[in-house]
């Protein structure tokens, strides 16, 4: 059953979302936190949209779907965070329970279901990689510094899905499952720890791609 303390980020205040992350009762905790990182990513880019013109049409275009997939993206970073914090819930549940077989089984489904939710996310999250480098090329230069933010936000929320799927395999291991066992038997999930790699390293590329704009201060 989910915490019925844990506050839906749709119709929460930041402050108040942010005080329930901070209390130690697992819900929300990392996972949700990356639905909120990839909102503001997408928040972001529709703001750049809003802030770009262009007379070419082509361009026109690209930046009308760019944004239409942006405001999508938001809603659907913020449900699945939601959806994050009900499996953690779950997953802090099997780990109340008593030490026996109940348990162990428990805490498998727990965190294959908890691998899910964050391979979820970390795939939403990968479809926002090109629309940030189309805006880092065309968008208002004016707002590169809020290109690299969103960057920065989206880099974060895959490196917390990345994270967290590659953790919840690690958790259906046991003294008679080894890693090598959990990767045949879960492919998907495993090969989205290695995507969600490729993503951040892409995502870095283009971060470094447009520094010299977005941070011209700096003498590096």
């Amino acid at each position: 059953m989910d915490n019925p303390g844990t506050p839906a980020m749709s119709n929460s205040t930041i402050t108040g979302w942010l005080n329930a992350l901070s209390i130690s009762d697992g819900a929300p905790g990392g996972g949700a936190a990356c639905g909120i990182m990839l909102a503001i990513a997408a928040s972001l880019t529709s703001m750049v949209c809003g802030y770009t013109s262009t007379e070419d049409h082509e361009q026109q275009v690209t930046l009308s779907l760019i944004d239409s997939r942006a405001k999508e993206l938001k809603d659907k970073a913020l449900k699945l965070g939601d959806q994050d914090a009900a499996v953690t819930n779950a997953f802090g549940a099997a780990f109340r329970m008593e030490q026996g077989p109940d348990r162990q089984q428990a805490v498998k489904d727990a965190s294959i279901q908890a691998a899910k939710a964050s391979a979820a996310l970390g795939e939403l999250a990968i479809t926002a990689i090109a629309d940030l480098q189309w805006l880092a090329e065309y968008g208002n230069r004016a707002l590169i510094a809020d290109v690299a933010v969103a960057l920065g936000a989206l880099r974060a929320a895959v490196t917390g899905a990345r994270t967290n799927v590659s953790f919840d395999l690690s958790k259906v291991a046991t003294d008679h499952t080894d890693l090598a066992e959990v990767r045949d038997a879960h492919p998907q999930l495993w090969q989205m720890v290695q995507q969600l790699t490729g993503a951040q390293e892409e995502i870095d590329r283009i971060a470094e791609g447009i520094d010299h704009r977005a941070a011209p201060t700096d003498s590096r």
